[in-house]
């Protein structure tokens, strides 16, 4: 499957009904999932891989993992509302995948990668971090996104939490409106993709 197919595919799948502010759901835009499961595919952190989609959503990375041949996918989100609608996106493009309800705090399964694009903590300070100590106590290779302006304190504490970084790369989140008070249509967000591995 090329990157493009891949992009198109998961631009069918269905966004939040009515996004929590609070949890900060917003959907990521199908191009940019499509860039980090690719280059995560390339790497052979996809095919043949068990697979964890922490406070998964909608279910983009666990199924965009699912159709890239992963052995085992798993998406935790503790929504139930948003649980459904992920399931719903994984029936439409046929995939098989373990859908659990759960706090990622109460997270105890391991996995060899996990994919996750966490809380940035505008609403909820230090959100961020519940996911990447979970994150690193479960996956061998995590796949994570942060705001740019948070970059030298997220990059201390991956290396305080036991994880070192592989890649970073840069992108720009294009992020629609999505509650009453967003001023903007549209909202141009600055954001880091990091790789980790496990140490």
């Amino acid at each position: 499957m090329t990157k493009k197919k891949l992009e198109i595919l998961l631009q069918q799948l269905k966004p939040f009904n009515t996004p929590d502010v609070l949890l900060e759901q917003y959907v990521t835009p199908a191009d940019i999932a499509a860039e980090i499961l690719y280059t995560a595919y390339l790497k052979g952190d996809i095919e043949g891989r068990t697979v964890i989609d922490l406070g998964c959503g909608t279910g983009i990375f666990a199924i965009g993992c699912a159709l890239l041949r992963a052995k085992e996918v798993t998406g935790i989100d503790k929504d139930e509302d948003t649980l459904k609608i992920a399931k719903e996106n994984s029936k439409i493009l046929d995939v098989d995948i373990k859908w659990i309800k759960a706090d990622v705090k109460d997270i105890n399964i391991k996995a060899d990668t996990v994919f996750q694009n966490p809380p940035f903590g505008v609403h909820n300070r230090k959100a961020d971090r519940s996911f990447l100590k979970t994150a690193v106590r479960a996956g061998k290779i995590i796949y994570t996104m942060h705001k740019r302006e948070a970059r030298e304190f997220i990059k201390k504490y991956i290396e305080k939490i036991g994880g070192s970084i592989t890649d970073l790369k840069e992108v720009e989140f294009s992020l629609s409106r999505t509650q009453r008070f967003h001023k903007k249509y549209k909202k141009k967000i600055n954001v880091d993709i990091y790789r980790i591995k496990t140490v």
